[in-house]
Formats: C-alpha cells, structure tokens, sequence
C-alpha cells in the first residue's frame, strides 16, 4: 500500500506485527515466570487437594492469583514502554480493572442468585460465577497506560519552569493514574470480562466436541516462526490461568500443555540424529537434550524451516499428545516455564503423571515416525544438495535469527563452533560480498566495520566487494545466505558466515566475537589518527571518510530532485521502477538499467532491514552507469517487499567509490530508530537530504 492508495497493510507486515506483539506480550509474562512457579508450589502443597494441605496457607493462592500476578504483569509492561514511570500508571490502571471486574462478578452472581432463589432452589446449591484473573486487562492496561503517559509528558517537555519538575511530574503521574484506573474500571473490566467470556466459551465448545486437538495446526507452525508468544502468552496462560485459579476445573488446566509439550520437536530432533545428514544430523543430539532439559524450543526450529514439510510431523505429534491428555486427564497446576520437561514435571496436576509423561512420550513417537518417512524420502536429493556445496541448514538458522530479531548462544552452538575453529591466525581482512558490490554489500559491510571498530580492532580491514571479483585472501567471507555457495567457491579457505538482514543481521555480534578470540590483544595496533585525511573518492569501501551534514544540491551524487517524499508505487517492481526512473531523470543511468534492478532483486532481495531497501543493478549492469547518483524514496504507509514492510526505497547506481561514503551515512541512520522516525516525520526534501549529508560538491 502507497501513501495515494488505501488498502490493507503490506504483505509480509501482519507476521512481523504478530511478532513484535508476541515478543511484547512474551516481555510482560517471561520476567514474572518465577511468581508463577511460587504460585504453582503454593496450589501443589497448600490447597485442599495438595501434597500437604494447609487452611492457613492456601489463603495465599487467591490474592497471589487475583491481584499479584495481574499487576506485577501490569508493571513489566508498563516499564518496557516508559521506565519505572509507566510501570506505576500502568499498575495503577490495572488495579482499576481488576476492581472493576468484581464489581461486574459480583452484580452479575446477585442477579443470578436472586433468579436461582425465586425459582425455588436452595440458596446452598447455587454455583456463582468466579472471579475472572485480570492477565488479559494487565496487557491492555499497561502499554496503554505508559503510552499515553509517555504522550503526555511529551506534551508540556521543557516547558515546565525550573524548580517545579518534581511536583508536576508526581501531580501529572498520580492524576494520569488516577483517570486510567477509572478507564480500567469500567470499560475495560467490561471488555475483559467479555473476553474471557467467549474464550472460555470455545475452549469448552473445543473440548466437548472433542475438537481441542486441533489446535496444534495453529500452534506447532507458530512455535516454528516465532508466533507462539502471541498464542501462548497473549491467550493460552490467561486462560490456563483463570482455570487453575478456579475450583469448577479442580484447580488445573489442559492448556498449559498445548504449547509447552516438548514430546513433538524432541521426536523431530531425533529423527534428525538416526536419519539426517551433515550438520543438521551432527548437532541434533545436543539440540535434543538444550531443548528437552534446558527448555528453549529455538534450537529446534532450524530444523523445521531446513525442512518445511516436517512440520506435518510437528503438528501430528502435537495433536497425539492433546488427544493423551484429554483422554486421560493430563494437565498442570501452572505454566511450564522455560517449557522444559523437568518444568511439566514440576507442574503436573495430582494425579496427572501417568497422562502427562505418557503424551509426551507418545507425541514425540508419533512426530519421530512421520519425520522420519520424510527424511528418508528426500535423503537423495539432500545428499546431492550437500555434495554441490548447498548449506541448507545454514540458511535455516540464518532464517530463524531472523525471525527472532537477534542470535543466541543456543543457536550459534547449531554451528558448532566451526567458524573459529578453521582460523590459523588472527583476523585480519573481512570482506562483505553480493552481486554487484555497490549496494547491499557497501551498506553490510558499513554496519560491520563501525561494530569492529567499536570493540577496538582498528586494524581490521571490512571491504565490500562483488563476487566476481572476490579472491582467496580474506579471512572472514559475509554474504547473504542464497549467495554463500557462490562465494565459497571463489574463497574455499575463508570463514565463511551467511546473513539475510543486511541492517541488524544478529550475526554481526558473532563476526565481531570471532575478531575477539582470534585476535589476542585489540589493542596492539594504533587506532587510525583523527587528523589523517580523507580518503579519494576512488578509494575502496575499507576506507570510509566522515560523512559531512551540509544539504543535498542539484550537484551532489544525492539531489533534491532525486528525493520523493510520498511514492506512488504499490508494490516491490513498481517502486523499483519509481526509484530507477529518479537515477535515469538525474542522467545517472541508460534506461536498461532499470531492467537490471528488477534481475538483481530476482537474484537476491535488497531488503536491508529497519524498513529499508536499496534496489540496485547487478554487476554486468555497471557498464550502464554514466555516474554515481542516489534516489530516495519514501511510502509513509509502507509496501510489501518480498514479505517485509518497507517504507524508504534508495535506488543506487555506483559508477566508481564516490557513493560509498553517502551509503555509511544511511547506514548510520537506519540503524538509529530515532533517526528513522524522524525521516518518516520529514516534511521536505531538505529535511529528509540533511539527515543523509552530501558526499561531494
């Protein structure tokens, strides 16, 4: 979608929506995982039915249910939005709600027993309805409380005179509290209420009709694609939790166990170790025993992507273990954080064991069997995609990272540590290789070199190159992750790492890590001196010069005439089209050049990242370029880009080096959000020029 047209929101956008609310919902709850295991020790011993019932005791596990958990929720997310300032309002909002919830309850069970009472029932066999446990309203209080405190406090920054901060700041946070908990009183308490209504409605519905199972059709792809904190936190806990909470479902849930089963990737993982190839077969032993007993589920997930028919075995695995426990009553007292077997264990309801151990057991059986029909099936084709130099399982992880947002221990060790494990010295050169070498590369290796340079090794050269004209002298080989196979052929002796995010791939750290440990004293060379000048422009990108801030001209690589403010493209090839028409306009480019962005971005996608992407010709093209020039172009409501939002497109034609130091300024810029949200608020082109800076005359 252009800013000229409406419609809905760009392809591709909805999951990373979904994944930043997951990853927000999954913020609130992880931090107060251990408040939920308290809770879950005080129902196993305490309650009427515990291991060691205690009348005086149990009278924790209502209020620690009711009003702790709701507002230490309500605090976490208040405080990942504005600091301990929006934790406050938002605590104060949610205990609004939750006031507001009993008071609902509690008019709703008078009308209802007065119903019951007129109807000539017995007052002693009535059923009232319990409290509903404001988890849900915590998530919807505490970003909207902190946001609109974070807004209002923009409102009257540096106008308050000196002196009376303190008192307007505690005045304004107490009064702002004091309107949100009335908000969380009324409608909100409403809503929830509602909510948790035709939740708990379906969840029965799909438990009567026997229909619960189906659920994993939903959840095992989501896990795969990091979707399942929007599912579990954001649904299944809150409601797992109302039904421990409450004696009419004996004070356990089934619903903790439908996204913290283990059984189903553990099967997959050990059909990798008999059946698997390569890397993927070498590390699914130790993926299987981090996931199993350390519980993070990530480690498994690679395999999944490497291989997507074999979330058909995820999802049959999930179903068998649902079926299990709904057919012999397996469920747990709380959630089973971090998802690891020994924490189902600890949170297995009285009397559940058997069930719950058992669906574990027969879902990973059941995953185990299907995956390994399906590897053996395809075991032909992955032993030549091996033989031809194809890292799948490379790419895979790449893929996952991305999906994450970020790398981790767990993933990297899938690598098994092989990439310093080859390096017979320190390092010294790193080059960051695509197609072209003017574009993708230039901004990579941009990124990249500020991060070395950063942890104080000066003496390392980052250079950006074409494959094409890459050879066997660099130690560290960066290319995009559908490049990596060419690249290893032209430097077999290199290190060689995959990355599909150009901007914040989470494999930067991992490269600079490997700097680290290779090179035993970063300090022994002598930082560059900060009179040393300029480089020439034809210098290569190893050499960055300093960008200088003054406005784009009709003279510089970037002119004004070159900058739209609000695309009128629709989609990927029209905005290529928008940004290589500004480069032909400008006299930088033939016409045919244009034809080679769209056989570039065919090749290998120019998503940066951060809302970014930088079509550009391959490198056979580069005899169309009549000079180096730069288009900008903004779509302020975003369009899909293969799947990713993106909202500022920068056509690029490099006849020579002079665009490279304009590219480490974007760089720069596009790794700052602050930056970038001013680049969406720019109402000039001269706005949107100064922040880039210009390159030349």
């Amino acid at each position: 979608m252009t800013s000229t047209t409406a419609g809905a929101p760009p392809k591709g956008g909805a999951r990373v929506a979904i994944q930043k609310f997951g990853t927000f919902l999954s913020g609130m709850i992880m931090p107060n995982i251990p408040a939920l295991i308290a809770w879950g020790i005080f129902t196993m011993f305490f309650i009427g039915d515990g291991f060691t019932p205690n009348a005086d005791l149990s009278t924790i596990v209502g209020p620690f249910i009711h009003y702790l958990l709701p507002i230490l929720i309500a605090y976490t997310g208040g405080h990942i939005v504005y600091g301990v300032r929006g934790a406050v309002v938002a605590a104060i909002a949610t205990f609004g709600a939750i006031a507001g919830s009993d008071l609902l309850i509690a008019q709703a069970n008078a009308t209802a027993l007065e119903a019951w009472l007129a109807a000539g029932n017995a007052a002693g066999d009535f059923k009232a309805l319990g409290q509903v446990h404001m988890f849900i309203g915590a998530m919807i209080m505490a970003p909207l409380a902190a946001y609109t405190m974070k807004w209002l406090d923009g409102l009257w920054e540096d106008k308050i005179r000196p002196g009376l901060e303190m008192l307007v700041n505690m005045f304004s946070a107490g009064i702002w509290g004091f309107v949100m908990a009335l908000v969380g009183f009324y409608p909100i308490a409403w809503i929830v209420n509602g909510i948790m209504t035709v939740l708990s409605n379906a969840v029965n519905w799909l438990v009567a009709n026997n229909l619960l199972p189906l659920t994993s059709i939903i959840i095992e792809p989501a896990k795969v694609f990091f979707l399942n904190n929007a599912i579990n936190h954001g649904v299944l806990t809150p409601l797992g939790l109302a039904q421990a909470g409450s004696e009419a479902y004996g004070n356990r849930s089934i619903l903790f166990l439908l996204e913290a089963n283990p059984g189903p990737s553990v099967g997959l993982l050990l059909a990798f170790t008999v059946f698997g190839i390569g890397a993927a077969k070498a590390s699914a032993p130790g993926a299987a025993f981090i996931h199993f007993i350390g519980g993070i589920h990530e480690v498994y997930f690679p395999y999944a992507l490497m291989k997507p028919t074999l979330i058909i075995a995820l999802i049959a695995g999930g179903m068998t273990g649902v079926t299990t426990n709904m057919l012999l009553g397996g469920a747990l007292r709380a959630p089973a954080a971090p998802g690891s077997f020994l924490a189902v264990l600890a949170q297995i309801a009285p009397g559940a064991y058997f069930a719950v151990i058992l669906s574990v057991v027969l879902s990973a059986t059941v995953s185990f069997l299907i995956a390994a029909v399906i590897l053996r099936a395809s075991r032909k084709r992955d032993l030549e995609a091996e033989a031809a130099g194809t890292d799948r399982f490379e790419a895979a992880i790449s893929q996952t990272e991305a999906n994450k947002g970020k790398g981790s221990d767990a993933l990297a060790g899938l690598r098994g540590g092989t990439a310093t494990a080859t390096l017979a010295g320190p390092i010294k050169s790193i080059v960051f290789a695509c197609d072209a070498g003017m574009g993708s590369s230039a901004m990579g290796a941009s990124v990249l070199r500020k991060k070395i340079q950063a942890a104080g090794f000066s003496d390392v050269k980052v250079v950006n190159k074409a494959i094409a004209g890459l050879d066997d002298s660099f130690d560290v080989v960066v290319s995009h992750q559908d490049l990596i196979d060419r690249a290893r052929q032209k430097t077999p002796s290199a290190v060689h790492v995959a990355v599909d995010n150009f901007m914040a791939s989470p494999r930067y750290d991992e490269v600079v890590e490997m700097v680290k440990e290779s090179n035993s004293d970063p300090k022994a060379s002598e930082p560059v001196p900060a009179a040393a000048p300029a480089a020439p422009a034809r210098a290569l990108a190893d050499e960055p010069v300093a960008p200088q801030t003054a406005a784009a001209s009709e003279s510089g690589v970037l002119k004004l005439s070159s900058i739209v403010l609000t695309g009128s493209a629709n989609d990927r090839s029209a905005a290529i089209d928008e940004a290589g028409s500004l480069l032909v306009a400008a006299g930088a480019v033939e016409p045919a050049y244009v034809e080679s962005m769209h056989e570039r971005e065919e090749s290998v996608s120019t998503f940066m990242g951060n809302f970014l992407a930088i079509p550009h010709g391959t490198n056979e093209a580069k005899g169309l370029i009549k000079s180096s020039a730069i288009s900008v172009v903004r779509y302020p409501q975003g369009i899909d880009w293969n799947g990713n939002p993106v909202k500022f497109v920068i056509g690029i034609a490099g006849a020579n080096d002079e665009h490279l130091e304009l590219l480490s300024r974007i760089a720069e810029v596009f790794l700052d959000a602050d930056a970038v949200q001013a680049l969406e608020n720019a109402s000039s082109k001269e706005e949107v020029a100064a922040a880039f800076g210009k390159v030349n005359g």
